[in-house]
């Protein structure tokens, strides 16, 4: 099949007016909404909470777009650091989480998102070193129908200049001024329509949401549901990104992504207050019921993975075997875990927790 002609994206900045007033009246509320998930999000005593529970519920979201699905079971039977996985589903949703989260390592490091840290993290998510894409064919569908609805650049000797382009955008100074949440909008409608990579354009784009969000200090972590928003109104994205493309239409399209930051800051909030009291529910039981073995190391590592284990508690406590297996085991006779053996393996469950994570929507 012979594909239509590729269409290039035009150079960033763009010379047109993007803060209309429906712009920056929703532009208010967004910022509102991020700025109580920003507060909320530094009252947990420790961030690697957030950032491994959330991070993996992003992952699970922004998977599911590309038909990566998996259920909370395999995900928490799962161990990333010993990189065994119960599906392979589970395996691609880690691998999100992973380049996410090294992602936000460098970005806090250095303030920047360069073209090698976005080829990292696309690096990360494929498990290859593919890079930029030199071939020709590349394609985006209509998911339904299969019909061609836009060809982004085909040469690498197009990627290449266009990719630095975006990088300067991304870390320069911005001679429109334009706020940060419409140049993140603008950014991940550049990279989308660039499409880089032969495999892991989706998900890296929504990585580099969240970074950016985080290098303009919007976010101290890494922690905003925003793949969750798109997964939604799935039909509304692909359309309004095509409508920019064929119409130049940015004020819907910016529109929309304002909605999703607002809405999910605001429904990030609620589930982190959630969190905030259900650990508090759990330190008041463990201090009274368990007074010997409580400590905050304890309680972190309960709430850091919502199926530990006891090679969990070994590392992140520093404690023997024995001494993890009676930790786990004390928790679960007081109602605090739940303990369940697949094959040799022993996992204990924070139930609470992970009927609060499942049940998102509902916070």
């Amino acid at each position: 099949m012979v594909l239509a002609a590729s269409q290039t994206p035009p150079r960033l900045p763009l010379s047109i007016d993007l803060e209309t007033k429906p712009v920056l009246k929703k532009l208010a509320s967004a910022h509102r909404a991020l700025a109580e998930l920003k507060g909320v999000a530094g009252l947990v005593p420790n961030e690697a909470i957030l950032i491994n529970t959330l991070s993996l519920q992003e992952a699970k979201d922004s998977s599911a777009i590309e038909n990566i699905i998996t259920t909370h079971d395999d995900l928490y039977r799962s161990d990333d650091v010993a990189d065994r996985f119960a599906s392979v589903a589970a395996k691609e949703v880690y691998d999100y989480a992973r380049a996410l989260r090294e992602g936000f390592q460098i970005v806090r490091a250095t303030g920047l998102i360069t073209n090698n840290d976005i080829l990292a993290i696309q690096a990360t998510l494929e498990r290859n070193q593919a890079g930029f894409r030199r071939l020709p064919g590349t394609a985006l569908r209509n998911d339904k129908t299969g019909e061609v609805v836009f060809t982004p650049p085909q040469s690498y000797d197009e990627i290449v200049p266009l990719m630095a382009n975006l990088e300067a955008f991304i870390n320069g100074e911005d001679p429109l001024d334009l706020d940060p949440l419409v140049k993140m909008a603008v950014i991940h409608h550049q990279f989308e329509s660039i499409h880089p990579f032969y495999d892991g354009n989706g998900r890296t784009g929504r990585i580099l949401n969240i970074l950016y969000l985080v290098k303009e200090n919007l976010l101290v972590t890494p922690v905003l549901y925003l793949s969750r928003y798109i997964n939604q109104n799935k039909a509304d994205y692909d359309r309004l990104l095509q409508a920019v493309r064929t119409d130049n239409a940015w004020e819907a399209w910016l529109l929309f992504m304002l909605d999703g930051v607002e809405q999910m800051a605001r429904q990030t909030t609620r589930l982190v207050h959630r969190i905030r009291e259900l650990m508090l529910e759990h330190k008041v039981r463990l201090r009274r019921q368990l007074p010997r073995i409580y400590s905050q190391d304890l309680l972190n590592n309960m709430f850091s993975h919502p199926y530990s284990k006891i090679a969990f508690v070994e590392r992140d406590l520093g404690v023997s075997r024995i001494t993890a297996t009676r930790y786990l085991d004390e928790l679960t006779r007081i109602g605090l875990m739940r303990k369940h053996k697949i094959g040799r393996e022993s996992y204990y469950m924070n139930s609470a927790l992970l009927e609060l994570l499942g049940n998102v929507q509902a916070v």
